[in-house]
């Protein structure tokens, strides 16, 4: 059934301020800061509320991997590594990773929302023109809401199989599978050198899989620095991993419990299970996108207030807007998006959507944080070497061996790792940095302050890190740049 209209033609007790569409992460966020900001809010969500952050991706693919790297950390301390010798138990491993998904159910997300007085209605939503947007239940029934000020989608993205004979058949793994499987395959293949295919090629070789990551291009982590994806493949291999390089599926076939993986060059590879981590599409096929002149399944183009181009009252923010798809960066745009919706609901005359204004996403284009689980971790804020040059940077790369540092020999023997900050030669400020190397993660922020608060390299210079830690990169490069 649908439920009645007033004479206005709005939901007769179902109109808010604000409706947001997808209860991952961004649009928990998004909601937050309306109801922070005074206005009424709903979300609407047709799985768990939480998202795929909570229960296929950032939680339990970091739970997953956090036994994997504490056990190669203790490897390489003087009186531990007799005591870790052994296999991981990969029940435990699993269990853990069971826990920090809240066992698939979303009880606890939703007396957060409760909480902050976020009405949640649960189904299929979609736009039904300027405002309005449409809730199917499991049952069938349908529920329209109203929006005063604005509607946010915020329905992220999906997983994409790429179009090859057999693959439709041969049910193989995206990240949702790789991430909640409650079993170790004996043999793994995964196609796709990103940080999912990275991530999760660690997980299950350290938990007992004979692991084949097959890449199409020439390295991992192509969005990185080129020696991050070198230095993840070299461990990769000598955890016991075969990586190829340069090497495409040509098809796949499922055979009963077996997998067949077909390559451009003739060979063939068995596996219990394939895994593309391939990339992803937008969550926009059936949103009722048609009924608002945009593009079903389309990515959704907004500027830097999250608002969809050509609307006043449509936001598209996290990953169905493309900029950015990380959790942290979409959280960052439903703050900046729940700002611009608050100050235009006041009737703000002037918006501050200057660069690094308080309605801009400007970190977006020149401060992206990123860490990459692996071991050894991998972590990025800012642009790349490239990345400036093609941006028209005039810029000078700093590097710097991270086993070099008093602090990387203390936290562990052997230590290997390297450090590269990307310096603007004519403002003399940051654009870009990268770690590569255990326990780098926890570095990142340092970098990610420098850069989006354009600190001048002359300032960083007084910026002085405590000894022994590996902090104590940041000298050194300041060091090496100065001469």
């Amino acid at each position: 059934m649908t439920q009645s209209t007033d004479a206005t033609g709005e939901a007769a007790d179902n109109t808010y301020d604000v409706v947001v569409i997808g209860a991952g992460p961004v649009g928990e966020n998004v909601a937050d800061r309306a109801r922070a900001a005074g206005l009424s809010a709903a979300i609407v969500e047709s799985e768990l509320v939480g998202g795929e952050c909570s229960y296929w991706a950032c939680m339990p693919s970091k739970a997953l991997l956090r036994p994997v790297v504490a056990r190669a950390d203790a490897r390489r301390v003087p009186g531990l590594r007799h005591l870790v010798e052994g296999d991981l138990d990969a029940s435990a491993v699993l269990a853990h990773r069971d826990a920090y998904a809240s066992h698939w159910k979303d009880d606890g997300q939703v007396g957060w929302l409760d909480s902050i007085g976020v009405d949640l209605f649960r189904g299929h939503g979609r736009l039904a023109g300027t405002r309005r947007v449409t809730v199917t239940a499991a049952d069938g029934t349908v529920t329209e809401l109203a929006a005063r000020h604005a509607v946010a989608v915020c329905t992220g993205s999906r997983a994409v199989v790429p179009d090859l004979p057999g693959a439709a058949d041969a049910k193989p793994w995206t990240s949702r599978e790789a991430t909640s499987a409650d079993h170790v395959p004996g043999r793994l293949v995964v196609v796709g050198g990103g940080v999912v295919g990275v991530e999760m090629a660690t997980v299950w070789q350290a938990l007992g899989s004979r692991v084949t990551l097959l890449v199409r291009g020439g390295g991992l982590l192509p969005k990185m620095e080129p020696f991050a994806g070198e230095l993840v493949a070299d461990a990769l291999r000598e955890a016991g991993a075969e990586v190829r390089t340069d090497t495409s599926v040509k098809a796949v076939r499922r055979d009963g419990a077996t997998v067949t993986v077909e390559l451009d060059g003739g060979d063939r590879i068995e596996a219990d299970e394939v895994l593309f981590a391939t990339g992803r599409a937008p969550r926009t096929d059936d949103l009722g996108l048609d009924t608002v002149g945009l593009e079903a399944g389309a990515w959704l183009s907004v500027d830097d207030s999250c608002q969809v181009a050509g609307s006043d009252w449509l936001y598209a923010v996290g990953d169905v807007n493309h900029r950015a798809l990380l959790t942290h960066q979409g959280k960052y745009q439903a703050r900046i998006a729940g700002a611009a919706i608050a100050a235009r609901a006041r009737r703000v005359p002037i918006l501050e959507t200057d660069r690094w204004g308080a309605h801009s996403a400007t970190a977006d284009h020149d401060a992206v944080p990123q860490v990459v689980f692996t071991d050894p971790e991998a972590a990025s804020a800012g642009l790349t070497l490239a990345a400036a040059e093609e941006a028209g940077h005039r810029v000078r790369a700093v590097d710097y061996d991270l086993a070099s540092v008093a602090g990387s020999g203390l936290y562990a023997d052997g230590y290997r790792g390297r450090a590269r900050m990307v310096v603007d030669l004519d403002r003399e400020v940051l654009l870009g940095v990268t770690f590569v190397g255990p326990g780098v993660g926890e570095l990142i922020h340092s970098a990610t302050v420098a850069i989006a608060g354009e600190v001048p390299v002359d300032r960083l210079w007084h910026a002085v890190p405590a000894y022994p830690t590996i902090s104590e990169v940041w000298l050194r490069l300041l060091e090496t740049y100065r001469g």
